[in-house]
């Protein structure tokens, strides 16, 4: 195993802890947390259950039954879409902000940034990995609004190319399931063979 695989598997064996046990403290479960991580990061095109299950790669059924859990202990919230009949959007309570307040994420931040790590150049270095296996496993992408390739910004106003919907500033900054890498066109590197 390279150092930098290594790397990764204890990153993420070691993140998966820091979730169980922010989850453990809260009564919840680690996807339960993990539902609320990411509410509390989609735009309006992404706080739907079925980008929840996508983006999380869990099951519907399992998407649904934590939902309803976690609206009976007052953590989100559902509301109708207004332009779309039977779509439901979901919102974090204030509860449910209170669970996210202080867990690992911000902790990680303040030890990150008190390392003197150059923040920006991690991003970008872990988003290119990121990409990298997202296409090795065939997965949806989910990025940030306006690092996508449908975002335009004409005169101050802020709109999505593929909807043509015009977007508030809090909604940029959130990730969104329509996510596009403006860097699509780049021709994609052959993932590496096996050799017997």
């Amino acid at each position: 195993m390279k150092p930098s695989v290594f790397v990764f598997e204890r990153l993420a064996a070691l993140l998966q802890q820091l979730v169980r046990e922010d989850a453990a403290r809260h009564g919840l479960l680690p996807v339960h947390l993990q539902v609320l991580g990411y509410l509390a990061q989609a735009n309006r095109y992404s706080n739907i259950p079925i980008a929840v299950a996508s983006y999380l790669g869990i099951t519907r059924g399992t998407v649904s039954q934590t939902l309803a859990m976690l609206e009976r202990k007052g953590l989100i919230s559902r509301s109708n879409d207004d332009r779309h009949g039977r779509r439901v959007h979901l919102q974090l309570t204030a509860a449910g902000e209170e669970v996210l307040a202080g867990s690992w994420p911000q902790r990680l931040d303040v030890l990150l940034a008190a390392g003197g790590v150059d923040l920006d150049e991690l991003a970008s270095q872990l988003r290119a990995v990121l990409g990298s296996l997202q296409r090795l496993n065939d997965r949806q992408a989910f990025g940030q609004c306006r690092e996508c390739a449908h975002f335009l910004e004409e005169r101050g106003i802020h709109r999505c190319g593929l909807t043509g919907e015009t977007l508030a500033v809090d909604q940029t900054i959130r990730i969104c399931r329509e996510w596009s890498d403006p860097r699509a066109d780049r021709p994609t590197p052959p993932a590496p063979t096996r050799t017997p």
